[in-house]
């Protein structure tokens, strides 16, 4: 067993897969292996979680996952805890393994009650697993709005009732309770519905036991936790044509301060040299807090060799500056204005779809709703399969995706598992930190990092620099994280 943090590198596994590998898994063991495993699994953790706790509540459900409830209350009744099972569900119907770990609780002595205790130290989610298709109603719901009720933490097993493994969309409200208070233990396989969506805020810190199971593991990948990148050092004998050059288009009437961020963040992310493109002619003056920012005409640049980052505040006037950055940009980000001109004119998506077809490095940064104007979809289709509107856009444009929000999502056009971000929290949920993402994978592009390598390394170290912003420090802005970049 072991937690899952930003350091981890992991493969995700959908349901289906999931299903399939519990077969082979428990085919080749010993019946009831899998749940006794689990059940000792969930009783340790919870031991870990509250040392000192007198009563655990274990709330259980009608299928498999209840049997680990229930195999995880007989584990604890042994090592002089004290659960309370609560069972929802027809005993005659539960399935043989549940069966078997119920009676195991009665023999250890386990005390089952109609109703949750009055007071409990933690509380044990084992109400609904992977399997479930319907959102909890009646007395479940209610016990689940009286287990977040608290202070008390929560440990829900597997994952948390009512989300989704595939998607991270959770039927109940996941905002009852901070996350700090959820724990998380996913069994046999990590499932991405854990960390993207409404899933990260629903599992809280997630934990990972794959039960003994790793050598029966024949599937693919559904996705990916990819861990911080790799950075080698700086060679002595090199000068900033080594690093490449990005040129900023945007800064549209009222809206400079979006490209003068994402320069920053070029710059700060060790871009040879940063060119501003600015839209509105009247803001072209000197950046005297940041001189290496070198500001320029938009219509004038050219950007043939250049990494062009294209759309950060750039209004309606980006629209007529695409067509060029399309044809002759060496490797492209497009983000914010060029990705809504784009999704609003037939001709520059056949234009893109054609920049996609030869190869040339494209990543685009939408948010969720920009995602649904490309996709001709709304926003809630989009946060409903995060994983699948991300790979629906790689695929339609040949271009690398990086669809923002809670558990970034990172997709191409292969055959490759997209790469679902760890990083980040809601610190990031602040105007500019998008045109600082975008500023950040241009600075990759122009070390010549792969286009999908690019977008995984800076979505991380983006999140990164929000999950150890010191909590006693002033507010991240987008300045300060601009700032912030590693190089």
């Amino acid at each position: 067993m072991h937690r899952i943090t930003s350091a981890s590198a992991a493969d995700l596994f959908d349901i289906a897969a999931t299903r399939r590998i519990e077969q082979t898994a428990a085919s080749a063991l010993p019946p009831h292996t899998l749940m006794q495993r689990a059940g000792l699994a969930a009783a340790r953790l919870a031991m870990a979680l509250t040392p000192h706790a007198r009563t655990i509540w274990v709330a259980c459900g009608p299928g498999n996952n209840g049997g680990d409830g229930f195999e995880a209350a007989a584990q604890l009744r042994h090592r002089g805890f004290f659960p309370v099972v609560t069972f929802l569900g027809d005993e005659s119907r539960l399935p043989q393994d549940a069966k078997a770990s119920l009676q195991r609780a009665r023999d250890a002595g386990v005390t089952f009650t109609s109703e949750p205790p009055s007071t409990f130290e933690l509380a044990v989610d084992a109400l609904l697993g992977i399997g479930s298709t319907r959102p909890p109603s009646g007395a479940m719901a209610e016990w689940l709005v009286r287990m977040h009720a608290g202070a008390q933490p929560v440990l829900a097993l597997d994952v948390p009732s009512g989300l989704d493994a595939d998607t991270g969309t959770l039927a109940s409200d996941p905002d009852r309770v901070p996350a700090s208070t959820r724990t998380t233990l996913t069994l046999l396989t990590l499932k991405p519905g854990l960390f993207t969506a409404q899933g990260r805020d629903a599992a809280g810190t997630v934990w990972f036991d794959d039960l003994g199971c790793s050598t029966f593991i024949q599937e693919s990948a559904t996705a990916r936790l990819a861990g911080p990148p790799d950075h080698a050092p700086r060679t002595h004998a090199s000068h900033k044509g080594s690093y490449g050059d990005v040129a900023v288009i945007g800064g549209a009437s009222g809206m400079t301060g979006a490209a003068l961020l994402a320069g920053s963040a070029a710059l700060h992310s060790g871009a040879g040299r940063v060119f501003v493109g600015l839209l509105d002619p009247v803001a072209m003056s000197v950046d005297t807090s940041q001189p290496e920012l070198m500001l320029r005409d938009a219509h004038a640049l050219d950007l043939s060799g250049m990494t062009a980052v294209c759309g950060c505040g750039g209004g309606d006037a980006v629209r007529e500056l695409l067509p060029r950055a399309l044809s002759t940009a060496a490797a492209l980000v497009l983000d914010a204005d060029a990705l809504n001109a784009i999704a609003a004119d037939p001709s520059l998506q056949a234009q893109l779809m054609a920049r996609g077809r030869t190869g040339a490095p494209t990543v685009l940064t939408p948010h969720p709703l920009e995602a649904a104007r490309l996709l001709g979809d709304t926003t809630g289709g989009v946060q409903a399969n995060r994983l699948a509107a991300a790979r629906a856009l790689a695929l339609r444009f040949g271009a690398v995706t990086v669809l923002k929000g809670s558990g970034t999502v990172i997709a191409d056009a292969t055959d490759a598992p997209p790469v679902i971000n760890p990083t980040g929290n809601a610190r990031l949920a602040t105007a500019g930190t998008g045109d600082v993402l975008a500023g950040m994978i241009g600075a990759a592009l122009a070390r010549r990092r792969p286009a999908f390598e690019a977008a995984c390394e800076a979505a991380w170290q983006h999140g990164h620099i929000a999950d150890t912003w010191p909590a006693d420090a002033a507010p991240l802005t987008a300045g300060a994280l601009a700032r912030r970049t590693p190089a």
